[in-house]
């Protein structure tokens, strides 16, 4: 297995984060201890020195399956927002947690059911939030 990449994410993305966890809904959610494992290794940065070639929440993402070359549109949500159908991806579901502070062109392994293991690299960001100037969004 590659090593973990590192990854960013902003101040305002962990607090927010933090949040949902802790909330009774979600504090035993199956994805919480993967997540609070990517948020334990992740470097904080404030909003305002986010790169914007690092996936933020609400940030729009073209991401391709490295081993079937399946490409993916999809945005990276908090749980109350999340719609499959629209692309619209939960932090809290393992591609989510999986794509959350990643650069362009760095890749993520996470297990999938039946014990394979699916690689991700993310190749675009068509939006991030901080980018945008949407700092506070």
């Amino acid at each position: 297995m590659s090593p973990t990449p590192p990854i960013l994410v902003s101040s305002l993305d962990f607090e927010r984060i933090e949040a949902v966890l802790d909330a009774p809904a979600f504090r035993d959610h199956a994805s919480a201890s993967a997540l609070r494992g990517e948020l334990a290794r992740a470097d904080v940065v404030a909003p305002a020195q986010m790169p914007a070639d690092v996936v933020t929440m609400n940030s729009r993402v073209r991401a391709v399956d490295v081993d079937s070359g399946d490409a993916y549109e999809l945005t990276l949500v908090y749980p109350r927002d999340a719609d499959g159908d629209a692309g619209r991806v939960s932090v809290l579901a393992p591609v989510g947690s999986a794509i959350l502070g990643l650069r362009i062109g760095q890749t993520m392994q996470w297990p999938m059911p039946g014990g394979r293991r699916m690689t991700l690299r993310v190749d675009a960001i068509h939006y991030q939030p901080e980018a945008a100037g949407d700092l506070h969004r």
